[in-house]
This record gives C-alpha cells, structure tokens and sequence, in this order.
C-alpha cells in the first residue's frame, strides 16, 4: 500500500526525465519538479520515504531523493520542526539498515552521496540532537562489509565538512567546526580509532578496498586526534605489516606520512621518526634499488620526504632553544637519512626523485646555517650536485616539436632541480662552479659525438649558474676573480668550440639562451662578436629548419643587439643585407610558409631600427637605411589597401587587414630605436616617418576592416609623437576627423589615450586644436554611451564603463594640463552639460575609480573659476550643485568604506571642497558633515553627542572663517534639505542644517 501512496504523490512523469537518455523535454520537467520539492514544506518527506522503504530501483532516481533530502538539511534544517528532524534520522538509519541486507552495494556515486546526507545531518545535529550519531551508526553497521563501507565514506565526507583547511569556511561555521572536534575528542574518538583498528585487522585480507578506505580515514584524522591513540605498538604494527601487503602499501605508506606530519614536540617527534625509520630499516624498505614498483616507490618516497622535513623542523626548533645536545642529536638523525634521500633523489623515474626535492632543499639549508662544513657534509653536497646534473638531463623519448603533458611535466620538475643548485650555490658556490666547470669542459670536448642530452645539459648548467651565482645587473664578469675567470672560461670554449652547429633544436636553442644571459661578456671580449653574430644569422639561428628555434632567436637576438650594438659599428649594413628577406612583409597569397611569424619580424624589425639608429654613420646613410627598410612596407601597403577595398569576399577582407595591420606595426616598431636623447629629428629620419605617416593615414578612411586598421593607426601615432614630437602634430587633425566617424565604445576608449598624450606632451600647442575637437569628441561619447544594451549584456556593460571612466579621465587630462580655455571657450551650454556629467559620475556611477576621478576634476574646477576671476555665475553654481555632491556621493548606498577606491574617493570629495577660497572656510564644517553623513550610514542611530562634539570642535575655530560661510549659509543650508529629501538619512540631514543654522549665528 505504502508503495502505492508513494507513487501516487511522486511525479512518475518527471521522474522519466532523471534517466541522462532522456529527451530535453523530461529532463526540463525533472528540473522542475526537483525545484518544487526543495522549496515545499513537506513534499519532500515523500522522498525520505522513499529512501527508507526502497521503493525505487532505479538508481538515478535514489540519488534525486538524496538530492533533495540533502537541500533540506543543509538550507532549512533549523526551519523543520522536531518531528520531520527526526524522520530525517530514521529515514537515514532505516536506509543504512536496507544496505546492511542486501545482497549488493549501490553504486559508488549513491554511496558517496549518501555519506554526503550522513556528514551533514551530523554536522547539523551531533552538538544538540544526536550526539550518539557515532554510537549508533558503529552498533548498526558492526563488521558489515557494506556497513563498514558507508561508515568509512561518511567519516570522509564529515573531515571534508569540518576538518579540511582547503576549504574555507565563515567564521560561525568555523566556531561551530571547533566545537565539533572538541565534543569528538571528548566523546567518541577513542571508540571510532578502536573501530579503525577492528577494520583494518579484519578485512585486510579478505577486503583490501575497505582498508584502504580505513587507512585514508586515519590519515585524514590523525592530524587533529590525539596521537598516542595511533602512534602506538600495535597500530603502529599493523599499519607496517599492511606496508608489506601489494593491495595495501600505497595507502599503508600515505598513513604513515600523516603520522608523521602530526604536530607535536620536537624531541618527540625526533624519537617518534627515529623508531619508524629502524623498523622500516629492519624490514628492508630502504634498500631501494631492490624494488620494482615505482608506484610505492613514489609514495615511499614522499614518507622519506615527510620524516626528512620533521626531523629538519626538529632541529630548526631545537637549535634556537640552545640545547645543545638534543639539537647535535637531531641532525646526526637528518645526517643518517642523506644516503637514502640520495638514492630516492637519483632514481630514474622523475616522479620518486621529485617527491624528495623537499627533503633535499631543507638539508641543504641546514647545511647552510652550520659554522663549518665536515668532509662528510662537503661529499653529500658534491653527491647531490652530481644527482642534479644527472637529472637535469633530458631522455630519449622528450617530444621537442610536440610538447604535450609528460614534457610539461617534467618541464616542472626541471624548475625544482634549479631550486636545488640554487641552494647548492649558497651553501658552496666554490663546489658548485667547480663541479659544472669540471662536466662542461669534459662535454664540450667531445661534443661532436656526445648524445645531444648529454650537451644541452653541460650548457644548461652554464646558463642556471648566471641566478645561482647573482651578480648586479648582469655584471658576472668583474669582481670575484675566480667565478669571473671560471665564467669566461666557460664563455669563450662555448663560443669557440664551434657546439653552435650541434644538430638538435634543444642545444641550439640552450647555446642562444646562454649567449645573451652573458652577453656582457662580449664587452670583456669583442672579438668573439662576429663569431656569434654568424651564428645568430645563419642555419643555426634565424634559418634553423625549427620554427621554434627561428622564433625563439629572433628575440635573443634582438637583446643581443639592444645590449652590444656600440661594437657592431663595422657590420650594421652586412647584417641588414642578411636579414632583409626576413623583413619582408608576407603576402597572404603567396602560400608558402614564411620564416618568422608577424610577431617575429617585430623584434626583426626592431633590431633593424637599433642597428640603424645606433650606428656611427653620418645623418645622410642612416637616413637612406631607415628609408630603404621601410619603403618596402609603404609600397606593399598601398598595395594591399587597394585591394582590400576592392575585395568583397569577407574572409579575404581579414586576411589582408591583418597583413596591412602588421605593416603598421612593424613601421612602429622600428621607431623604439629612438628614445629621449636620440630623436627622429637628430638622425635625419623625420621625412622617412612623415612618409609613412601620409601612407597609413588613408587606411583610417577604408570602408572594411575599419576597427583593426583604426587600432593599428592609433598605436602608430602614439610612436610618433613620441619620436617626431611637433612633426606629428599637422597629421593629428584629418586622422582625429576620421576615427570620429561610425566609431564603437572600444574605438573612442583607445582613442582617448591618444588625444591625453596630445594634450599633456604639447598643451597649449595644441589649444586650438582641442577646442575644435572637444565637444565633437564628447558628443560621440555621449552618443556611444546612450545607445540601447540588453540588461544582461555585462561585456557591453564593462565597455560603457570603460569608456566613462576615460572621459573623465580625458577631461582631468584637460583640466590638468593648465588649458583651461579649451572647455571656457566652449558654448555656455555645452559647459554645463559637461560639468553636469562630472557631478554624476561622482555621485551616481558606483564606480569608485571614475568617481576619485570626477572628484579630482570638479576640485580642479572650483579652483580655475570659482573665484573673482573665474566663470561668471560660477560659485552659485559650485553650492548648487557640487558642494551637495560632495555630501550625497558618501550617502550612496553603493559607497563602501571598507573598499581603498571608496576611501580614496572619500579624501577626494573632502579635497573639492577645499579647493576654492569659500571653501577652505568651511573644511572643518564639511569634514564633520561628511564624517557624520557616513557615520549615520554605517551606524542606524544618530549619535547626538558625537555631534555635538564636532560642532564644539568647529566653534573653537569660528574665528578661522570668513563672512563667505554666512554668504552662502543660506546655499548649504538649501542643499542640505535636498539631503533631508531621502527619508533613509533624515537624521544626517538634520544634523548638516543644525550645523549650518549654528555656524551662521555664531558668525552673527
């Protein structure tokens, strides 16, 4: 019958669409109805009923009703009256008890979600409700293999709640957490561990998966359980007999690691390692070489790790106590475990060798604070440098043109072992540069018949000794006369031993790497430039049959230029004639593959302009090579922009957009060859850029592509005012015309930055100009920002908000930069509209940024006009609008003071209010008006008293204002019962209009 009532209530329908192959349809009805069942009072008790009488066979459908108990415990338990708790834990009891009978566990996915439903109700209920949860589950489930199963799973699923620091939890749940484990300990700890004992001993044959399950619990809890419960004789020897057990040793070893990691003295922890490592010693699990699985190895390893780390912690702890005799004790233990970390550490397989790098790095750094090294510590750090060199090496099956996750991994590992030969160098760089100076040279010797992994990783060595041993700006070669002769050494062999022409991608690129980390070298010896320089331009650089490597050089060599370009006066041209294939500009119709990738040929072109720029020819034939590699880009950019017009299909369209696009660039690029001191005028080349200028500026008029060519214009200009500085300035206006046409949010945003730098580098040069483009310009922002969005749209959102913010900051740039005719000049009416637009992106917008900004230039404006000689009608206008600004901005309910933009906006707003005369007058009376605006914000009582001070403290200083403040007494006072106005801040109004009555009076 119970069957029946149950199928009547529950949706049959809906339940159909919880099967994953159900149509759309179902499953949308599924979705509803388990929404109507976690919002219902009661409907959900049909579930638990469910549950409790094992209605359903079907399994999607038991994990829905889990689902939904599950959304009751853990969002409306507190609002559930007695009797539906309590139907909570029988239904969960008489489900346990269902399991308990049958024949076959559920599956793992309804098991681990019903441990989920357990931990909750536990966590929930144990403090007050059930706190015989532990009792009752234990008396229930017994020795039952499925019992013992969904014990062990919901002892995880309560750790996950209420132990693990991953996850990060409010501060009551933290309290309540704590309260938790206290009452555990107290209570029913002692009887869970001896459960553990029980299931390991019992099924560790018979069972291999639940003890395992077992010993990931006692893991999990031993870190916050009262150790001796575990670190005992007899559990202590189950767990190492499990530790000889193939199914159980993995999770046996990851046991003992937890063990070990638990808090505790560190002379108790010393003897606690000490007493592990002589049985496990005894039982033959250090002699690694012996054993075959890597997979225990690996965990093997990391307990190796874990005991190595507490015993350096030990001693670090101890060694500041001064107690001399358990601190020497401590580190003979770490010194006993170096021979193992070795073995551990060179093994071939990465991932042993990783899990004791810890290890490792911590002994190395107690070697380091040691007085004096013994013989026996100076072998153990020649013994590691050596297995850091030999795992350094890469192996045969390193995929070099298809990386995929084996190679990023050991990629990591690599970045570990560098961590270690940095420590090894601040425990004895003297080892350490005699050891990789001894392994290179006999590598380079023989390099022509030495396998390539063998070469690379003589010249990695090299290249990792420039951050092992630091040297001030790169200057390894003055100073320590040993490591500077060492390294020039190693240097010039690199150089002259002709490993360069090493037929692997890996040592190609090691030997570049390696030249520009030391490119201060070719200072000391320049005659090994045209050596280097041929390399960098040949078949084992920039025309290696590896793309990667030609990408790869083409940006070393780009700094190795940038860095020696004064000692490569006598071969600038014969460098330009060889690369000037790889300047030029790819056809997207060619189909062949080109050399360099556009990004590429950016640091080509790059270099090309340092190599130009920098040299010592006269202004004439730097003139003639700056025209002769750009005239090539101008000629095939007409072209291209021709054709681009012409073309209709629109694929083709972004193909030679994206080609016009690069040419652009890398004419800019060329142009970072100049800098302060060396202008475009100074070298002769300012026609060459006026060229490319009138050759680029007609792209702003194509119909197609507009948006990538308008960007790519933008930036070009940006270069040349820069570099041309006043040159420029003829250009701006036709190309500022046209990028004002049909333009887009992120258009006018990119386009703000360009007219700023205008306006700040030349200023009133450029007055005139601006005042013609101003309104213009804010029309179009205007416009722009009050076109339609959907509501959703938080992209199109983001972009408006963007482009606000850069017109305020475009109008602080004017208002800033002393052009204060550029707005005054403006119609009367467009000033106001303008300013008005201030006021409310300080008020308004709950933007914090675009509001410091609003404020900055509306100070900015009460002090250019607010006073004798300013705008006419101004002042009236500064009380009427923007002095009720600086009050209403921190009555927002969006105005966080916990946020620092907020806080900034706050000083900014006090800051208007001081800039002009009238105002300085009145600073103390709106610094307690505003402390009292926020103040009644953050606090829902006005507090009289604290108002009563402020005012005292402002009539101490009466005699500090002017007859200003009883001028325009009447002016706040009004703006005041604009405040009042909001209901929600009525008592902060209050207290600004009492503020402002008594200050008048005071002044009669």
């Amino acid at each position: 019958m119970a069957c029946q009532s149950v199928a009547a209530v529950m949706d049959e329908q809906a339940l159909l669409g919880l099967n994953p192959n159900a149509d759309a349809r179902y499953r949308q009805r599924a979705m509803a109805y388990f929404e109507q069942l976690k919002e219902s009072q009661d409907a959900w008790e049909v579930c638990a009923e469910a549950l409790a009488k094992g209605i359903y066979n079907d399994d999607h459908v038991k994990f829905f009703c889990f689902q939904v108990l599950e959304h009751q415990i853990k969002f409306r338990h507190a609002g559930l009256s007695g009797v539906q708790q309590q139907l909570i834990r029988e239904t969960l009891m008489k489900w346990l008890q269902c399991q308990l009978m049958n024949a076959h566990p559920e599956k793992p996915f309804i098991r681990n979600k019903a441990a989920q439903v357990f931990a909750l109700t536990f966590v929930m209920e144990y403090l007050t409700l059930w706190p015989k949860f532990f009792f009752d589950v234990l008396s229930l489930v017994g020795l039952n293999p499925h019992g013992v199963d969904i014990y062990l799973r919901t002892l995880m699923a309560i750790d996950a709640e209420v132990v693990d620091r991953d996850i990060l939890h409010p501060p009551e749940a933290t309290r309540r957490n704590t309260l938790i484990k206290d009452g555990m300990r107290e209570q029913c700890i002692p009887h869970l561990v001896e459960s553990w004992f029980q299931i390991l001993q019992t099924y560790q044959q018979s069972h291999p998966e639940l003890t395992c399950q077992c010993l990931e619990v006692v893991g999990a809890y031993v870190s916050w359980i009262d150790l001796n419960l575990i670190a005992n004789d007899r559990f202590v020897n189950l767990l190492l007999s499990q530790m000889s057990v193939e199914e159980l040793r993995e999770e046996a070893c990851d046991c003992l690691f937890e063990i070990v990691n638990k808090g505790m003295d560190p002379v108790d922890k010393t003897k606690l390692v000490e007493s592990l490592c002589r049985v496990l010693q005894s039982a033959g699990f250090f002699n690694v070489e012996q054993e075959e699985d890597v997979d225990f190895l690996a965990k093997f390893s990391r307990l190796v790790n874990g005991m190595g780390q507490s015993l350096v912690l030990s001693w670090t702890k101890l060694s500041k106590t001064g107690n001399v005799k358990e601190t020497a004790e401590t580190l003979q233990a770490v010194e006993a475990k170096v021979p193992l970390m070795l073995q551990l550490l060179v093994h071939e397989d990465d991932d042993i060798s990783a899990n004791i790098v810890s290890f490792c790095y911590e002994y190395l750094h107690v070697l380091k604070q040691l007085p004096q090294l013994t013989d026996q510590q100076k072998t153990s750090i020649e013994a590691i440098m050596l297995a850091v060199m030999k795992k350094l090496t890469y192996d045969d099956e390193y995929n070099f043109e298809n990386e995929g996750e084996d190679e990023a991994m050991f990629v990591e590992y690599r970045k570990q072992l560098k961590m270690l030969l940095d420590r090894l160098a601040q425990v004895s760089p003297e080892l350490l540069l005699e050891a990789v100076r001894r392994v290179f040279n006999n590598s380079m010797q023989s390099w022509q018949t030495a396998p390539f992994m063998e070469v690379e990783v003589a010249i990695r060595l090299l290249y990792m000794l420039g951050e092992a041993l630091p040297a001030s700006h790169g200057a390894h070669f003055s100073g320590d006369t040993a490591k500077t002769s060492a390294l020039q050494d190693m240097m010039r062999t690199l150089v002259a031993c002709g490993v360069s022409g090493y037929q692997h991608s890996s040592v190609s690129l090691e030997f570049f790497e390696t030249v520009v980390r030391y490119d201060k070298f070719f200072l000391v010896e320049p005659q090994h430039i045209p050596n280097v320089l041929m390399a960098f331009l040949d078949h084992r650089g920039l025309r290696h049959n590896s793309p990667k490597v030609r990408s790869r050089v083409a940006y070393l060599f780009s700094r190795f230029v940038k860095t020696l370009h004064k000692h490569m006066n006598a071969f600038i041209e014969d460098i330009l004639t060889r690369i000037q294939d790889l300047l030029e500009l790819a056809p997207p119709e060619n189909g062949f593959p080109a050399m360099l990738t556009s990004d590429d040929q950016l640091f080509m072109f790059e270099t090309a302009g340092v190599l130009i720029v920098n040299g010592e020819s006269p202004v004439e034939r730097k003139q003639a090579l700056m025209r002769s590699l750009l005239l090539p880009l101008m000629d095939a950019f007409r072209l291209l922009l021709a054709k681009m017009q012409q073309e209709t299909e629109e694929e083709r369209q972004t193909v030679l957009g994206d080609c016009l696009s690069h040419a652009i660039g890398f004419a800019s690029r060329t142009s970072k060859a100049f800098s302060n001191k060396q202008t475009v005028k100074q070298c002769g080349c300012t026609e060459v850029y006026r060229d490319c200028l009138q050759t680029f500026l007609p792209a702003l008029s194509c119909p197609v592509q507009r948006g990538v060519l308008r960007s790519s214009v933008r930036s070009f200009l940006h270069r040349m005012i820069i570099c041309m500085e006043e040159e420029v300035l003829p250009f701006i206006p036709a190309a500022s015309e046209h990028m004002l046409k049909d333009c887009e949010a992120k258009d006018l945003q990119e386009f703000i930055p360009l007219i700023s730098q205008i306006t700040a580098k030349f200023k009133r040069q450029v007055s005139p100009f601006l005042q013609q483009v101003f309104m213009p310009l804010v029309l179009a922002i205007f416009e722009v920002l009050g076109r339609p969005a959907e509501e959703n749209d938080q992209a199109a959102a983001l972009e408006k908000q963007m482009l606000r913010r850069s017109y305020f900051t475009f109008i602080q740039t004017i208002t800033g930069s002393g052009m204060n005719e550029v707005m005054a000049n403006q119609v009367a009416e467009n000033i106001e509209r303008v300013v008005f637009t201030i006021i409310q992106g300080a008020v308004d917008f709950p933007d914090p940024v675009a509001q410091k900004t609003c404020f900055i230039v509306l100070s900015k404006l009460v002090e250019l006009w607010g006073g004798k000689d300013g705008m006419v009608g101004f002042p009236d206008f500064i009380y009427k609008h923007i002095v009720p600004a600086c009050f209403l901005a921190p009555l927002k309910p969006t105005f966080d003071l916990s946020d620092a933009q907020t806080v900034l906006v706050r000083f900014s707003s006090q800051k208007t209010k001081r800039s002009q005369r009238l105002i300085i007058d009145l600073n103390v009376f709106f610094f307690f008006c505003l402390s009292d605006a926020v103040g009644v914000r953050r606090h829902s009582e006005d507090d009289s008293s604290q108002t009563g001070k402020n005012f005292m403290k402002v009539k101490k200083k009466k005699k500090r204002y002017s007859s200003s403040c009883l001028k325009h007494g009447g002016v706040l006072i009004n703006a005041c019962f604009s405040i009042r106005g909001r209901s929600s801040f009525s008592s902060c109004s209050t207290n600004i209009y009492l503020h402002s009555r008594c200050l008048q009076k005071s002044h009669r």
